[in-house]
């Protein structure tokens, strides 16, 4: 019998950037996700944040919030997920921050209102 993973269906809320370390960041209503992360941010050691709606994303610094709870992204570590037209892969959960890190599989481009799949 094989596990289904779970299903999130989370809607992206918003989407930022970070160009500079320890500036404001620079909130967006689309954005191209490259290999190293998305279009516009600074280069990081993990390419993508995401995290859940109870976070504040410029305290977490997050590039993704999803209208999910963060316990819920926490269990697709090790599963691809589709947002927008990217696919990423949520590789582990950040040791200091809330949410989940993810590498880029497939680039794309993701917009406010598309959903987690």
């Amino acid at each position: 019998m094989e596990l289904l993973r779970p299903v999130i269906g989370g809607t992206v809320l918003s989407l930022a950037v970070y160009p500079e370390k320890d500036a404001p960041g620079r909130s967006l209503s689309h954005a191209r996700i490259e290999a190293e992360g998305l279009e516009g941010d600074r280069r990081k050691k993990r390419p993508v944040h995401v995290v859940g709606r109870e976070n504040n994303p410029d305290v977490a610094r997050a590039n993704i919030v999803l209208d999910v709870a963060d316990e819920d992204l926490q269990e697709l570590v090790g599963e691809q997920v589709h947002i927008g037209t990217a696919v990423l892969l949520v590789t582990e959960l950040p040791k200091h921050c809330p949410g989940v890190y993810a590498e880029v599989v497939r680039a794309g481009t993701v917009e406010v209102g598309d959903r987690l799949a």
